[in-house]
């Protein structure tokens, strides 16, 4: 399996403690230039988090080379949500680790499979590769990251399943 990450899950699953988990499955993880770029950018202990996994290929950079499909989605979407959806067409990604509405709808439309933060977190859940004791502290959590969910969309994700 392949898939393509951009920033924003990136550095919500490192603030949560949750990226080395996520990088444990089998699939093969893409992150396009312009988010590792992104990453890059900043020197605190996220970015070097991010950067260490980059370092042991348990991420991998991709150069996008769908460029006017990327420039077309940046006029609408930020330059990594493009640059991500560009990439997931491109490597025929099983999905796209998207939170934006925006870049998920139009990953949608363009016939990407797409799944966000909370997804990747129950999926970890239901897989026993973390341990949520209480969905109100772990939504407690996600309000001190400056994670943004609605509360009846985050106990969707984890009471539905």
């Amino acid at each position: 399996m392949q898939i393509i990450i951009n920033s924003s899950p990136l550095i919500f699953l490192t603030k949560l403690g949750y990226l080395d988990q996520f990088l444990s499955y089998p699939e093969s993880s893409y992150i396009p230039q312009s988010v590792a770029d992104e990453i890059s950018a900043k020197s605190d202990s996220v970015s070097q988090t991010i950067q260490a996994y980059v370092k042991s290929d348990a991420l991998q950079i991709r150069t996008v080379n769908l460029v006017n499909l990327a420039e077309s989605l940046n006029q609408r979407l930020g330059k990594g949500e493009s640059d991500a959806i560009a990439l997931g067409i491109e490597l025929n990604a099983d999905y796209v680790l998207l939170d934006d509405l925006a870049a998920r709808k139009e990953a949608m439309r363009i016939g990407l499979t797409i799944r966000g933060t909370l997804a990747a977190i129950n999926r970890m859940k239901k897989d026993e590769k973390i341990r949520v004791d209480s969905l109100d502290a772990l939504y407690t959590r996600f309000l001190e990251i400056n994670f943004r969910v609605k509360r009846s969309i985050f106990d969707q994700v984890f009471l539905d399943n």
